[in-house]
């Protein structure tokens, strides 16, 4: 079959590679028919990720059709045409039974991110992210293997919506969404969101079928903040042209701040020269840029909500300001398969979109170019969805 590898920073090729088999009883194997680039794959096409290997198939955002089914799953069958969430999760496990899906304690035999780990369990596998989670192979393929079939995979009974509405259930949508609930978005809520990629995107449709009333959204690419403002009606802050987007918002909003910040960056957020340096030197793990804007902008007694990808420690987190304001966060990998139905549902009635951010649709064998298109900003790109057995 043809998948994407990944061979270093900045080198992925489409190539030929051996097709999957079942191994386990409650593994599927799944043709793809879409799969998607993620801002978080950005991060391994950067040689941003530790534990990638040669040879490794990426993508974690794909969907596609049953082709085999092992004799130990009960929830699906051949033909059945599914949207598989990011992570692996057991269904069984302290987490699981808690609806803390990427917590998951029995899908990843590998080390998982955290630094000072003591004897903590990682967390779930994920597909295509290296072998800090599970080295398990992605969806940027024709084919791939989903194990833990009955608890993954979402059903798509309804043949009228096509793939690109439902692909994002795969990840960014739950994750906007999630970001939006761990931000208490509620009718008549004031937000800010760091970040107008795809995660930012999915959170401002999330906030407005919550019912929030002001969404202001911060980053400095003027296409993409266009786009916000046209599709979901947020006050757009290009930090290139107002230097503290912060004071801003405090300026916008009766110098109080907002109710609840989303900081959709992660740990590659455009940072001073001294955070690059820190970097570069490895004295730093992620730049703290958002989420000291995050701070600054919300309002005493307010949430912090971090779907961004962080990793290890941060210079000038500035602790003190949000203890201070009596700051509340959340943050963390998110539980797909607890919204992933609802989302469906949302989706059916037409009450979210997420299909609307689609720019670049290309088949899997031009996906080196989509990446670069996609880490350069260029020709517009918002969001890139690739299809394995060319263009549908």
């Amino acid at each position: 079959m043809l998948a994407l590898t990944y061979h270093g920073a900045h080198d992925v090729r489409v190539e030929t590679v051996p097709d999957p088999v079942l191994a386990a009883d409650d593994d599927i194997l799944l043709r793809v028919t879409a799969t998607a680039i993620c801002g978080s794959d950005l991060h391994i096409y950067r040689g941003k990720i530790p534990d990638m290997k040669d040879g490794d198939i990426l993508g974690h955002e794909f969907m596609g059709v049953v082709e085999e089914v092992g004799r130990g799953v009960t929830k699906l069958r051949r033909g059945d045409r599914v949207v598989v969430p990011f992570t692996i999760s057991c269904g069984d496990c302290f987490f699981c039974g808690r609806k803390l899906f990427a917590a998951c304690e029995n899908t990843n035999p590998g080390r998982g991110a955290i630094l000072n780990k003591k004897d903590i369990r990682a967390g779930a596998g994920l597909f295509g992210y290296s072998h800090l989670y599970g080295g398990y192979p992605g969806g940027q393929a024709q084919y791939v293997r989903v194990p833990k079939a009955d608890v993954g995979p979402l059903v798509i009974p309804d043949t009228q919506l096509s793939d690109e509405q439902v692909l994002f259930l795969s990840d960014i949508l739950p994750t906007g969404y999630q970001a939006a609930l761990n931000a208490q978005v509620t009718a008549g809520s004031t937000i800010a969101i760091f970040g107008a990629g795809p995660v930012g995107m999915m959170a401002a449709a999330s906030a407005r079928l919550l019912g929030a009333e002001r969404i202001f959204m911060v980053d400095h690419h003027p296409y993409r903040l266009a786009f916000a403002k046209e599709t979901y009606g947020v006050l757009p802050i290009d930090f290139d042209q107002i230097d503290d987007p912060a004071a801003f918002i405090i300026e916008q909003t009766d110098h109080r701040g907002v109710d609840a910040s989303i900081d959709a960056v992660g740990f590659e957020a455009k940072g001073s020269t001294v955070e690059t340096v820190l970097s570069t030197l490895k004295l730093e793990g992620s730049s703290g840029t958002s989420l000291r804007w995050a701070i600054a902008a919300t309002r005493r007694g307010g949430i912090i909500s971090v779907p961004g990808v962080y990793a290890g420690f941060i210079h000038g987190f500035l602790f003190g300001d949000a203890f201070e304001k009596g700051l509340s966060f959340t943050s963390g990998q998110t539980h797909a398969q607890r919204f992933m139905p609802e989302l469906l549902r949302h989706i059916e009635r037409g009450e979210l979109k997420p299909d609307l951010i689609v720019s670049h649709r290309m088949p899997l064998v031009e996906a080196a170019r989509g990446y670069e298109i996609f880490n350069k900003k260029e020709e517009d790109c918002r969001k890139v969805v690739l299809t394995p057995f060319g263009l549908s």
